[in-house]
């Protein structure tokens, strides 16, 4: 017989007083339910204890019978299964160690059983990291920039220990269903080249993997940022964040224009984190290497969303346009 939910919820919000060692519960609001009906992220006010509030994030794990997108296989099971353990492990052996300039909640209480998951994070709005934007201004999107240099910068070298070997939710290992249905037949010949490039280029660091602006939390001026949601961290370029990030806070009609100034503060973010965390890598060495997959990074994106979603309103000229330049630049067309 199923426990029902009002008991289950209370178990749970009982076992959250215990981890921070706070007196009650004032009352929960629901941030959001978790993407294809995973769980919920919610907000716990506290009495007593050392915190105001946390947030928590509840996963259940059982296969939901829908999903947004129709793409309700045992593969995407098995893919979102294995990104909640990877978050666990980044909250666990990583997320603590974060330098100052790349923020994000420690993780204050971690439970892995069965067929549940349980995180209690910091709450972000409670250090000054309170709002959340969905379109950003040029101050926001160089924050976010600069946020994703100094990580970067801190994690180049590092090995994914639990994490994903190749980071972002649409690298190709894990995304054959989407290949099979890409009709656009160079980029899907191109698939594995550009997989590959991405793959072996000499420096390599952790991505955040899902860097969209709504992952990221703002101080009230907007100058500094903070990243949430980490359940596709993994090795790759850098790159592939910066594309994603501006696939989501830049219009596209804009990105011509405004893109390689904001490249170009993102290098220069990069160097100087790079002469703090990593002294002995020629930063310089690595833009050289970087820059180049721009395009390459935009291209493995565009053969996840071509064939995840062939109308998506990602698919457009500009995107268009790198994506050929990326397969003229691996000789793929001339």
């Amino acid at each position: 017989m199923a426990i029902p939910a009002e008991i289950l919820r209370a178990e749970i919000l009982q076992k959250v007083v215990q981890a921070v060692d706070a007196e009650s519960i004032q009352q929960t609001q629901v941030i959001q339910s978790l993407w294809g009906g995973y769980g919920e992220l919610f907000r716990a006010t506290l009495t007593g204890g050392r915190y105001a509030s946390v947030i928590v994030k509840h996963i259940r794990l059982p296969q939901p019978e829908n999903h947004p997108r129709g793409w309700n296989t045992a593969l995407s099971h098995q893919r979102k299964l294995h990104s909640y353990q990877v978050e666990v492990n980044w909250y666990q052996q990583f997320a603590n160690q974060c330098a100052p300039e790349c923020p994000v909640p420690r993780c204050l209480f971690v439970e892995a059983q069965d067929e549940e998951i349980l995180l209690v994070l910091e709450d972000l709005g409670t250090l000054g990291f309170s709002e959340v934007h969905k379109a950003a201004n040029s101050v926001q999107v160089k924050a976010c920039l600069s946020w994703l240099a100094h990580f970067h910068a801190q994690h180049l070298g590092i090995e994914p220990d639990g994490l994903w070997q190749t980071g972002t939710y649409w690298h190709l290992e894990t995304r054959p269903d989407e290949l099979k249905a890409l009709m656009d037949e160079p980029l899907k010949q191109a698939a594995g080249l550009i997989d590959q490039s991405l793959k072996q280029c000499r420096y390599q660091t952790l991505v955040h993997g899902d860097a969209k602006l709504a992952n990221f939390c703002f101080t009230p001026d907007g100058s500094k940022v903070a990243a949430v949601d980490f359940q596709y961290v993994g090795k790759g370029c850098g790159m592939k964040d910066v594309i994603l990030f501006i696939s989501s806070s830049v219009p596209f009609e804009e990105c011509p224009q405004r893109v390689p100034s904001l490249l170009d503060h993102y290098f220069d973010e990069l160097k100087r984190a790079l002469a703090d965390f990593q002294p002995q890598v020629e930063p310089n060495q690595v833009e050289q290497e970087w820059r180049p997959l721009y395009c390459v990074a935009w291209a493995d994106f565009q053969r996840f969303v071509k064939g995840w979603c062939p109308d998506h309103w990602k698919i457009n000229p500009y995107t268009e346009a790198l994506t050929r330049q990326a397969l003229v630049q691996l000789g793929v067309l001339l």
